[in-house]
């Protein structure tokens, strides 16, 4: 029979926050592969695990891969584990799991803890609806695309930045987001945990005279809608209604639907819209 991937949450700073399960399956299974050996054996020393571990990172994802499932073919149980947190999230964990499943292996995940979320549930920003991002590419020009794309987000947004490149970050953030509010939070469940409710220029000028320290997740608020219904209003009286009307014209719209668009990006009547098409054309 073929053996079972499971993946493995794992601490994210504090070890007391292990499951019980995971503590089991890392003892049950025949295999561990973990991003780092070198940072998991403290881990599995200290729960007194003993299964033999392998190393599976983003630099060997691919041929590693292949080999972990063909011992998962052979009838062998693997964990999967990260440095810390639950594999799969911004990390080459994704990869491993798309392969089994293309190989027909059956997959199973074992919450735990991840530092996405428990920055999200301690930054006081609404946590309904966000978006998570990761480390942000290191290429300027795909940086710069995502940037732009989240410059309309209404939702939450989580990113992940280490401390050397923080101030650099916050700083695009800032150019290409505008002002907005954020949580810094820093060394999550660690002994010197910090959550610094702030914005970007005063994180900016925090972070320019106090050294960074740490792994951070950084929680932005998403753009305000009343903040983007300002902005495109500002737009459309830029036009005129004739040009405004053309555009919708052009899109296919006859002149009661265009009339009708026109009226609620404006927040005007439409029979003041009919008045101001016929002021305009005559």
């Amino acid at each position: 029979m073929e053996g079972k991937l499971y993946l493995c949450a794992t601490p994210i700073g504090n070890l007391e926050d292990i499951t019980f399960r995971v503590i089991r399956t890392l003892k049950e299974v025949d295999l561990i592969a973990a991003e780092d050996t070198r940072h998991s054996i403290k881990l599995l020393n200290y729960f007194e695990i003993n299964t033999p571990m392998t190393s599976y990172h983003e630099f060997n994802k691919i041929d590693k891969g292949k080999y972990l499932i063909g011992k998962l073919k052979s009838g062998l149980d693997i964990a999967l584990i990260t440095d810390a947190g639950t594999p799969g999230i911004s990390d080459p964990g994704e990869e491993l799991v798309k392969m089994a499943y293309e190989a027909g292996i059956e997959v199973t995940s074992i919450p735990g803890p991840a530092a996405c979320i428990t920055a999200l549930t301690l930054s006081g920003l609404p946590a309904r609806r966000f978006a998570f991002e990761a480390f942000l590419p290191a290429d300027k020009k795909e940086k710069q695309l995502i940037l732009k794309e989240m410059r309309n987000e209404t939702r939450t947004i989580i990113l992940y930045e280490a401390p050397h490149r923080l101030v650099k970050t916050l700083k695009e953030l800032l150019e290409t987001l505008g002002e907005r509010r954020m949580t810094l939070v820093r060394e999550l469940t660690k002994k010197y945990e910090t959550v610094f409710c702030t914005t970007f220029s005063e994180a900016i000028k925090y972070y320019g005279e106090q050294e960074p320290k740490g792994e951070c997740v950084i929680v932005i608020e998403g753009r305000l809608l009343k903040d983007m219904e300002k902005e495109g209003r500002e737009y459309w009286k830029s036009l005129s209604i004739l040009e405004h009307m053309d555009i919708y014209l052009s899109e296919g719209m006859d002149k009661k639907e265009a009339m009708k668009a026109v009226s609620a990006d404006r927040g005007v009547a439409k029979r003041e819209i009919y008045r101001m098409l016929l002021e305009q054309k005559d």
